[in-house]
């Protein structure tokens, strides 16, 4: 149709052309356009019915007509050049201002615009040529992303979204519905590959699998196809992801039904998301279910009344309705081109057909007006030259996009003036929607997601919206999805599984496989003290440190808290024992006080036996520290505590065993002993010794303090314990005490001779055997021990050793005191000690009377005869003379007799103890 400012318009009115070999026997003729397109003639009548409404509006373009020029493209780019070439030839040609040379009555004006084509390779082929010439071009259907590179195709612009956003989307409702092994299959053009290839970057990121990946177009032979189809038939996968458009799919769609394939769910792109060549009733076993990518569906009003008003007679100028007409009805109009080669049998027999036929009585994808999609597309392309002219047309000088901001002439205009217009493009359609081209001239959009179901009363495909994806809205909001809406293979309401593994149950993760893709995993049981709490964990959770997992690894419990309790049994009786121990001491303290002025308590130095009692005190009650929850202080207490304790101790006896030793192996104690072993002195030196060990304490608490420690290596426990802070310091604390006890063993052992009434040395030595055994077994046990177990074994150390000392030097003592009480007098005191004396003398005058015989029978010879001796030591009777204060025993020999005479006042008694 003329007019004064004339539109381009490029539709795919076939599917494609005929297969012909050319063997140039004869001119080539031009190829012939089979298989009609009801959908890309309405998108056709779209931009017809958009430009008679601007031709009609009194607002938009006044007395300015629209015209068009609008070719058939075949699907395919050879078609679609030869289009393109009418409207350079015919812009060429008026710019070469032939007019004054002919008079061309039928003269056309040039083509300012295009609207096309519909397949993203006819539209790259179509890009390349168009801008050239700087003739804008506005595709209604091309969504490759490789189209929006402005510096290779400059006057292309579009009403569709890119593939950049529509390969995302794919993606993200494949990782939305958890599939990871999928087959892709792209169409073999601009449109196919750069959509798959952006898409397998998406996936990439989202770790997804895609195990076929595979090419494929309508001219494919149909080995290949079959071939395919065993490829897809053989996959694991039952997830198909399509970028291509409904005739390059047709074809393995018609080999998956011929084989009955039905266990697969399709993913469509936009560009058969709504295909009327695939959305057939009789494809439905195998597409149904089918999730398609479509574009937002808009309002046309009164575009349904104009598609039911077409007529062959009333649109005699457009060859494309007696197609149409023909195609619908299956019949042939009069001096229709289709009826002669009918006629020559080249086509089908057809019946002859009047033109007057009701278009609304037959079912047809061209009267499908309830989801206009690319047909709004065409329609808005046209409303945006439409806007770009109004425009140039409403232009006030020095306000224009031109230079010095001048403004183009409406009557003059050339396609690039359009195309400078379109760039800035920004108004509010009819339907109040904001429209504007991006930097890349892209219109922004959205996608609807639709579903394939079967009607429920024809058996027709239906197409069911079941969400939507918003691709300016925030990640993770962008796709909405109703699941309760979709029917997937056509009747199931459970999402389809495409896995190349089971999902891994919760308490185990994904195991790699050798030689397999990430997608493929085995389930490997997460290890201890790690969880997983979701289906298909990639990794186990480790557990905090005060918790564990539990025995299926499907949560973390906490740890149960173990110390040396005051309330579980093991604690229980430790502290019994240590309060019999203090009680007990206790009692021998009372004993000794209610005994004090008796001969057994007053030879065994009271005054330090005292001290000795309190320290053992001391030692039961510092193993009280050791039970219960630890806690700085305790931990920094209860060391010291017990180290000072046993110190203090063992300095006591050591004092008291050093100091008897010494008297008792003096020959005539004098005032020298006296005065050396004095009380006062005895207690500096067990203060001295004392007084190292606490200085140990100071310097290990100033340096290394121990502290309460929360021990988390054990699996469901966490033993609260001490740190020592340094082993070195609690090295020195024992080694001190062992090396005094040591000592005190070398005076009690060498003292074992003694009377046994006085120091009980041989018990001494006993109780430093415990005392060695005891804390030598401790070190092992200590180090080998773990949690609540090292202060029991510490407890039980302290509790074996103080006992071994309690009983061994006193329990014997308070016996004879409390049972004995006829052993507990001077004169046993005395006749023991006398004793001993004359048995020390008598082995000393033995001594020197032996020396003196050698000597004299060296002198006169071998021949002299050696007298024999005796000793005999002679008391009256068994018994010490109970009356008398003094105590004169006999020694004789063969040679004579010898009297030692010893005299035990109390008063000097009293003095040497």
């Amino acid at each position: 149709m003329t007019g004064d400012i004339l539109l381009g318009g490029l539709f795919p009115i076939h599917f494609g052309v005929a297969s012909k070999d050319q063997d140039l026997a004869a001119r080539p003729e031009s190829t012939q356009c089979v298989r009609f397109n009801f959908r890309g003639f309405r998108w056709l009548q779209a931009m017809v019915f958009a430009i008679e409404e601007i031709n009609n509006s009194s607002n938009l373009l006044p007395n300015i007509t629209l015209g068009y020029r609008i070719f058939d493209t075949c699907n395919t780019v050879s078609k679609a050049l030869e289009a393109t070439l009418s409207f350079v030839a015919q812009n060429k040609i008026d710019s070469l201002n032939l007019d004054e040379f002919c008079n061309c009555t039928d003269h056309i004006p040039s083509t300012i615009a295009v609207v096309g084509a519909a397949g993203s390779a006819v539209s790259t082929a179509v890009a390349n040529l168009l801008g050239l010439f700087y003739i804008p071009q506005i595709s209604y259907a091309s969504s490759s992303r490789l189209l929006s590179n402005k510096n290779q195709y400059k006057s292309f612009m579009r009403t569709i979204p890119t593939d950049e956003y529509q390969a995302t989307a794919m993606a993200d409702i494949i990782e939305y519905f958890q599939w990871n092994w999928v087959i892709a299959v792209a169409s073999d053009d601009d449109y196919g590959r750069p959509g798959i290839e952006k898409f397998e970057k998406e996936m990439e990121e989202r770790d997804i699998c895609i195990h076929l990946n595979e090419l494929i177009s309508q001219y494919f032979e149909d080995h290949e196809i079959r071939s395919l189809a065993d490829r897809i038939e053989n996959s694991t996968a039952k997830v198909i992801i399509v970028f291509a458009s409904g005739p390059d799919i047709e074809p393995l769609i018609k080999e998956m039904v011929r084989r009955n394939i039905t266990d697969r769910t399709w993913l469509a792109s936009e560009a058969w998301a709504s295909s009327s060549l695939i959305a057939k009733p009789e494809y439905l076993d195998v597409v149904g279910g089918t999730i398609g990518f479509a574009l937002r569906a808009g309002h046309i009003p009164g575009f349904r009344e104009f598609l039911q008003q077409v007529q062959p007679k009333k649109d005699s100028h457009n060859e494309f309705v007696r197609e149409f007409w023909e195609e619908t009805f299956n019949c042939y109009l009069k001096d229709s081109p289709r009826l002669q080669e009918s006629e020559n049998g080249s086509t089908s027999f057809r019946p002859l057909c009047t033109g007057e036929e009701d278009i609304t009585s037959v079912e047809t994808p061209y009267l499908d007006y309830t989801h206009l999609r690319i047909s709004y597309n065409a329609y808005v392309a046209v409303y945006s030259i439409a806007q770009a002219l109004q425009d140039i047309f409403t232009c006030t000088p020095g306000h224009g996009l031109f230079a010095n901001n001048s403004c183009a002439d409406i009557k003059k205009i050339e396609a690039w003036q359009v195309l400078k217009q379109l760039r800035h493009l920004n108004y509010t359609n009819s339907m109040g929607e904001k429209m504007h081209f991006d930097e890349n001239a892209d219109l922004v959009a959205t996608y609807t997601i639709i579903n394939w179901q079967r009607s429920t009363e024809d058996g027709s495909v239906i197409f069911e919206e079941v969400g939507y994806y918003n691709i300016h809205a925030k990640r993770g909001a962008k796709l909405s999805v109703e699941k309760t809406k979709i029917l997937w293979n056509g009747y199931s309401r459970e999402v389809p599984f495409s896995n190349c593994s089971e999902d891994c149950e919760p308490g185990t993760r994904k195991g790699i496989i050798d030689s397999m893709p990430t997608c493929c995993f085995e389930c490997t049981e997460c290890s201890d003290g790690e969880y997983s709490n979701h289906r298909d964990a990639s990794v186990c959770t480790k557990c905090p440190n005060n918790s564990w997992s539990n025995g299926n690894h499907t949560f973390c419990f906490l740890k149960e808290i173990e110390f040396l309790s005051w309330t579980e049994p093991f604690g229980i009786a430790l502290a019994i024992c240590a309060v019999v121990g203090v009680v007990l001491t206790a009692f021998v303290m009372g004993v000794f006080a209610r005994f004090r002025n008796t001969p057994i308590v007053k030879a065994t130095n009271r005054e330090l036996s005292y001290v000795l009692l309190f320290s053992l005190i001391c030692c039961f009650s510092s193993s009280l520290i050791f039970i219960g929850e630890p806690q700085d202080w305790t931990c920094r207490l209860r060391q010291p505590a017990f180290g000072i304790s046993f110190v203090l101790c063992i300095s006591c006896i050591l004092v008291k065993t050093n100091r008897v030793l010494l008297v008792f192996e003096a020959k005539i104690p004098t005032s020298l002993h006296r005065k050396w072993w004095g009380l006062n002195l005895q207690f500096l030196l067990v203060f001295l010794f004392t007084f190292v060990q606490v200085m140990i304490c100071v310097v290990w608490l100033y340096n290394a303090p121990p502290s309460s420690y929360r021990n988390h290596d054990i699996d469901e426990i966490i033993f609260i314990t001490c740190n020592e802070g340094s082993v070195m310091g609690l090295g020195f604390l024992i080694g001190y005490t062992c090396l005094l006890a040591a000592i005190c063993f070398f005076f009690a052992f060498k003292s074992r001779k003694l009377p046994e009434n006085f120091t009980e040395a041989k018990f001494i030595t006993f109780s430093m055997l415990i005392f060695f055994i005891v804390w030598i077994s401790f070190i092992p046990a200590y180090f080998s021990t773990y949690g609540k177990f090292v202060s029991a074994v510490e407890v039980i150390a302290i509790l074996a050793s103080s006992f071994g000392l309690l009983a061994c030097i006193f329990f014997n003592k308070v016996y004879i005191i409390l049972f004995k009480p006829s052993r507990n007098t001077i004169e046993e005191v005395r006749c023991s000690t006398a004793a001993h004396a004359f048995k020390v003398a008598a082995k000393a005058t033995l001594k020197h009377n032996t020396a003196s015989r050698k000597k004299s029978g060296s002198i006169g010879g071998s021949s002299a005869s050696t007298p024999s001796s005796s000793i005999s030591l002679k008391t009256n009777g068994n018994n010490c003379d109970e009356t008398s204060g003094k105590h004169r025993p006999r020694v004789s020999f063969g040679s004579g007799t010898v009297t030692l005479s010893l005299s035990f006042e109390e008063s000097r008694r009293s003095s040497l103890m």
